[in-house]
């Protein structure tokens, strides 16, 4: 595995968040949020389900508006179809049954829709296996979906999410079926180009364990809270404790692993990650 990347010169805030918060007509997802994401990062967004991390998602894509406060995006506030985003789903329209070359689903994201590899420009062409070779996945341009695996899948959704070179990544749990070493690898991956395009990256994750080497903050939604900042700052048993209004012990296993131990709720919960129940 690589390094953590190294902070690079490009930077400049992309996402800013004053007072932020969101919420339906029945319930307040969470409220009075403030942060801001710097160029080139890669931030971690954890927190248990319901807590607002796919619908961080909607607000950044311009899907849904905020209940209150203010949120911009490359200073403004977010527009749908916004080009300059890439977006990989937590479930994907196309999935390991479609009977395509990878390759022709990558391009077909360039060429916003147009079926029909043979027809396309030179320019697309080459747009769509440099994306391939960024993620590590020049080598499946000519396989069938059909026929990857779930880390080979995951990589050529990033591929595809890529082609168009985006300034922003949004990923939604693209790790949940994945086993502990191919996470890592994709989380390399993701690591890489965040460092080599400058890209902002926010990934939805269950756990943190796999990301730890590579991001530069953690959101971590909880209790109708969201807790921004290094690692180090947000993932402490003070800070965890005043998110989730009880006691929380963050804590580290002989493998380095963390894991965070509290009695939430009136049962007691040891589990490695974040998920506090």
């Amino acid at each position: 595995m690589g390094p953590k990347r190294q902070e690079g010169t490009d930077t400049g805030e992309i996402v800013t968040a004053r007072r932020l918060a969101v919420g339906y007509k029945d319930k307040m997802v969470w409220h009075d949020a403030n942060f801001g994401i710097e160029r080139g990062e890669f931030v971690a967004v954890i927190g248990p389900n319901g807590a607002g991390k796919t619908t961080l998602f909607r607000m950044l894509l311009g899907l849904q508006k905020p209940s209150g406060g203010d949120l911009t995006v490359f200073g403004s506030k977010p527009s749908r179809g916004d080009s300059r985003i890439g977006y990989v789903p937590q479930r994907h329209a196309i999935d390991n049954e479609t009977n395509i070359e990878c390759v022709e689903l990558v391009h077909l994201a360039y060429g916003g829709g147009r079926w029909g590899f043979n027809l396309s420009t030179r320019r697309e062409k080459d747009a769509a296996m440099s994306a391939l070779k960024a993620v590590g996945a020049e080598d499946l341009a000519h396989k069938s979906l059909a026929s990857l695996s779930g880390g080979e899948l995951q990589r050529v959704f990033l591929a595809e999410a890529l082609v168009s070179n985006p300034e922003m990544l949004l990923l939604d749990e693209p790790l949940s079926n994945l086993d502990i070493r191919r996470a890592i690898e994709l989380v390399e991956v993701i690591g890489d180009v965040v460092k080599e395009r400058k890209v902002t990256a926010f990934l939805v994750a269950h756990d943190i364990n796999p990301l730890m080497r590579y991001i530069d903050k953690v959101m971590y939604m909880a209790n109708g809270k969201v807790a921004t900042g290094t690692p180090e700052e947000v993932l402490t048993s003070k800070n965890l404790s005043a998110l989730y209004g009880a006691r929380v012990e963050v804590l580290r296993d002989s493998r380095g692993h963390i894991i965070i131990h509290s009695r939430y709720g009136g049962e007691e919960v040891h589990e490695e990650a974040y998920h506090v129940i």
